[in-house]
């Protein structure tokens, strides 16, 4: 297979340019974003408390004490959690415990404490938790939704772990 550097520069120029034009306006966000006019400290208030109609299976953990003092009493885990339709994800806190949620299949409503109005998410969409954060999920959907989180759980995060 001959390599064509010159091709190679094209593409990547012309990616740039289609970059360029696709770039989201001011007062948008993302698909699975809370959008720029809708961000706010105290957006949404706490809400289900109790889980309801989920499934929260923990697929693999790695203890990351090896990795010295400052991740001691903590685990890196993924977990895969089912939520059935009118199913809840209670209210929590990310302040402790960092994590990435992918939606899998389904869509799944989140109600966020920096967010003013309800994020739907879709299949796909990928969500960063972390920081003065809390919220709760709820699948408005006629199926299940299905999502998979990494996170970081140490000791501490454990003690007042919902989801």
């Amino acid at each position: 297979m001959k390599f064509d550097l010159n091709a190679k520069r094209m593409t990547l120029a012309t990616v740039l340019t289609l970059a360029s034009f696709t770039a989201i306006p001011t007062g948008y966000a993302y698909a699975g974003e809370c959008p720029v006019d809708q961000v706010a400290e105290n957006g949404m208030q706490p809400g289900e408390m109790m889980p309801k109609n989920v499934t929260d299976e923990v697929i693999s953990s790695i203890d990351l004490a090896s990795k010295g003092d400052a991740w001691k009493n903590s685990a890196l885990r993924m977990r895969k959690l089912v939520v059935q339709p009118g199913g809840v994800v209670p209210w929590h806190s990310h302040e402790a415990r960092p994590a990435n949620i992918l939606i899998v299949s389904g869509s799944i409503t989140e109600y966020r404490s920096t967010c003013k109005v309800p994020i739907e998410h879709k299949a796909g969409d990928v969500t960063a938790e972390f920081g003065m954060l809390s919220h709760w999920w709820k699948n408005n959907g006629s199926k299940p939704a299905v999502l998979y989180s990494a996170d970081i759980l140490s000791s501490e995060a454990q003690k007042h772990e919902s989801m």
